[in-house]
């Protein structure tokens, strides 16, 4: 059934975009209606706009095409559905051209397989289109995705064929001085994660978005760099600062009225650091790991307990601990202090929003 509603996908009408620009590093989401978001319109592209507004980054989503919800800052893409590689390439030259993305998403190759289309020569066909993309804009990250599961035994074997091809044809990319990126999607999915054995559901195409975050973030420059923002608890309404514009290891933090002082914007780092004044981290005191455990500021020294997931969901997490940064005692108040605690279920005291 699955195969039938792919070869529909073919001849579906595609309408043209709307675009949105918004001025930041522009980045193309490129492929099929794994792109485009078949069964969640937006697709994995939600979760990536969330977390890199949520980690102080400008993106201006670029392509032809324009779909999803309001959550999605950008509906802008060049998602496809039923294209396979081949037709990708037929067309790609004149939208890099339009476009001029500094980055590309590439996710493609799943019709090849479904449609049967050559499914040996399929390899080949995604290093050429690679090279075209090369060619054309030289200086734009490429980043290429090994796709995703089928939900099927006899497609799950063709996917793993087609995957296992994908890393030598990047590395000879690489060594002829292209940059050309491997993401691995297809481990971060499995066929659980699949609303109808091709397309993922929402939360599996969030998976999708947190593996093309974690991608961008390890490339210099393929996002620009994070903004210095605040940090706004949800609950309170305040920002979260360095407590009395301390800069001495081991000063704490707090919630306070935000007024835009140098203690109250935070950079988030490819490193996954919150930074302020531009070389103190934040930092789990003592490397604790138990609830209550303060947040204070180190000197930045790549540490477990000075790494920082910022969520989709609102919340803040550390890495070392896996517990939430925390407004102490629910409190809303000026001085309210921030520590570790576990995470609960949504709770507004652990809700968090860059701005």
């Amino acid at each position: 059934m699955a195969l039938g509603l792919m070869l529909g996908m073919v001849t579906a009408a595609v309408g043209p975009a709307s675009a949105e620009s918004n001025g930041g590093v522009r980045v193309m989401p490129l492929g099929d209606s794994i792109t485009e978001g078949t069964a969640t319109p937006g697709g994995y592209r939600i979760g990536l706009w969330q977390r890199l507004a949520n980690g102080g980054y400008t993106a201006d989503f670029v392509g032809s095409q324009f779909n999803g919800p309001a959550s999605l800052g950008d509906h802008d893409h060049e998602g496809h559905p039923g294209w396979r590689i081949d037709q990708i390439d037929a067309n790609i030259v004149g939208w890099l051209n339009t476009y001029q993305p500094k980055t590309v998403l590439l996710h493609i190759g799943t019709n090849d397989i479904l449609q049967n289309h050559d499914v040996a020569g399929a390899p080949n066909r995604l290093s050429a289109l690679i090279d075209r993309i090369t060619a054309t804009a030289p200086n734009a990250e490429v980043f290429v995705a090994q796709i995703i599961p089928i939900g099927w035994s006899e497609g799950e074997a063709a996917v793993n064929r087609f995957n296992a091809a994908i890393p030598g044809i990047v590395q000879s990319k690489v060594n002829a001085g292209k940059n050309v990126h491997l993401v691995d999607m297809h481990s971060a999915l499995t066929a659980a994660d699949l609303d109808d054995g091709v397309h993922p559901t929402a939360a599996g195409y969030d998976k999708m978005a947190a593996v093309w975050y974690a991608a961008l973030q390890s490339v210099p420059g393929s996002v620009g760099t994070a903004d210095a923002t605040e940090i706004v608890g949800a609950q309170s309404g305040r920002c979260f600062e360095v407590t009395g514009v301390g800069t001495a290891n081991g000063t704490d933090v707090q919630l306070w009225d935000c007024w835009g002082g140098a203690n109250q914007q935070w950079t988030y780092t490819a490193g996954k650091q919150l930074k302020v004044y531009g070389n103190k981290c934040l930092d789990a005191y003592g490397q604790g790991t138990a609830n209550g455990t303060a947040v204070v500021i180190w000197d930045c020294n790549g540490q477990a307990n000075q790494q920082w997931n910022v969520n989709a969901n609102g919340t803040i997490t550390g890495v070392q601990s896996g517990l939430c940064l925390d407004a102490s005692g629910w409190g809303t108040g000026n001085g309210t202090k921030v520590t570790l605690w576990t995470c609960g279920g949504g709770q507004a005291n652990q809700q968090w929003t860059r701005r």
